[in-house]
């Protein structure tokens, strides 16, 4: 798997990650909604770079423009409910793409740290020899990663995978080496220290999923 990380060198994406961690920004739930998306939209448009393109030839009120333009076809699917905020960035940039939506939570059935990956709601279209950028704010263990995957391409075939994640840690991406295909991409805002012993990302920014939309039962 190509891993691609894109906070090494100072930008805006360090000012925007820095805010959705600080305790003292991240209470305003819209705020913290439009960082991520900003952040999304720095993290498609780096990404964009590694797309094919194709030559096109564009008229204009004075003449021809001979330019290029993205020639794969796009599917976006955020993992609900945390990653509609990050969706909303990519999409801002790849307008023209398909969506898919895929829901994944942890299941806690035994009430302690053990749990297991629900999927519970999916609206998938055809991924059929597209490229799809599967798009998720946090990378704690990889299990739902890997679960949405495996769903997705259960009765497709895509051309090209790429993982979006905001913050990861260390053990979500060796769990992604370990267990997708080697010719997907993994991009990375943020690599952080580890996860704890409920396995939550340190230092992380908490429940993303939460600060963006309210608490849960």
């Amino acid at each position: 798997m190509k891993i691609h990380y894109i906070s090494e060198n100072n930008s805006v994406l360090n000012h925007f990650l820095g805010q959705i961690r600080n305790v003292n920004i991240q209470n305003d739930s819209m705020r913290f909604r439009k960082n991520i998306e900003r952040i999304g939209e720095i993290m498609a448009y780096e990404l964009s770079k590694v797309l094919p393109y194709k030559n096109v030839e564009i008229q204009t009120p004075l003449g021809i423009k001979k330019t290029t333009e993205i020639e794969t076809d796009l599917v976006l699917c955020p993992i609900l409910r945390a990653g509609l905020p990050l969706h909303n960035g990519f999409l801002n940039y790849f307008d023209h793409a398909e969506n898919s939506f895929v829901s994944a939570c942890r299941h806690h059935p035994n009430n302690n740290d053990e749990f297991e990956i629900l999927i519970e709601y999916q609206a998938i279209s055809n991924l059929n020899n597209k490229t799809v950028l599967l798009l998720d704010p946090m990378l704690a263990t990889g299990q739902s990663i890997v679960a949405v995957y495996e769903k997705l391409v259960q009765n497709a075939t895509p051309k090209e995978i790429h993982i979006v994640v905001v913050i990861a840690a260390p053990e979500g991406v060796s769990y992604l080496e370990k267990n997708l295909p080697e010719n997907c991409h993994l991009w990375i805002a943020a690599l952080d220290e580890k996860l704890n012993e409920k396995n939550y990302i340190v230092p992380g920014l908490g429940d993303a999923g939460d600060l963006a939309y309210g608490s849960k039962l």
